[in-house]
């Protein structure tokens, strides 16, 4: 079981490296249904304290684990990432998944990406919860050899994993997407929640008013 932050390679292995060093790239996936302050702050914080180039958002067109039904509109989703990021230089839209469209496994995204940018190294940022769910991913194996996870720490959930994990300590929000959908539904003010324009915008679209 791996629990370190640091995977090192053996001394044995020399690797000479003639095209310089590759740009750290961290990967946050989800579908973003809407967009919180939760997102914001670990993408800003993982993507500072591991020193990456930049973190992109990737928002997912259909996950493979949720029901098509609860989410909307990709465009939607999208737009709203755009505007709760847009004053951030660290942080960027990857819109592979969205412009492949179908199911969005992970394993198929990385592929992807590996062969359109050879020269960055990939860091997938998962929350604590989900390290757990890590052996059910599709074709995992094979996709521990394509990327590097980060773990984000999650209070009640064990560090212990079969696949090496970079763990990072952030702070702890407790706020999902479906906690704002309902506060609209019902609604309630998400003020504080999502950006300003995020909210803004769910407004003037009359996102989530139907929520169950």
């Amino acid at each position: 079981m791996y629990h370190s932050e640091v995977v090192t390679v053996p001394e044995t292995v020399a690797v000479v490296d003639l095209s310089g060093p590759k740009k750290q790239v961290g990967l946050i996936g989800g579908n973003f249904n809407p967009v919180h302050f939760a997102h914001l702050m670990i993408a800003e914080q993982v993507g500072q304290k591991l020193g990456f180039d930049h973190v992109e958002f990737l928002p997912s067109y259909l996950p493979p684990h949720i029901d098509e039904k609860q989410t909307i509109d990709s465009l939607h989703r999208l737009n709203m990432v755009r505007l709760a990021i847009e004053d951030n230089p660290h942080l960027t839209i990857n819109t592979t998944d969205l412009d492949r469209k179908g199911k969005s496994y992970t394993v198929d995204t990385m592929k992807k990406l590996k062969i359109e940018n050879p020269d960055t190294e990939y860091y997938f940022i998962i929350g604590g919860d989900q390290v757990e769910y890590l052996p059910k991913w599709h074709k995992i194996d094979e996709l521990a050899q394509l990327v590097n996870f980060v773990g984000v720490k999650r209070p009640g959930y064990e560090i212990d994993s079969p696949y090496p994990i970079i763990w990072v300590d952030v702070p702890q929000i407790q706020l999902s997407s479906s906690y704002i959908r309902k506060q609209v539904a019902q609604g309630c003010s998400i003020r504080y929640l999502v950006p300003e324009k995020v909210r803004e915008y769910i407004e003037e679209e009359g996102l989530y008013l139907n929520e169950a």
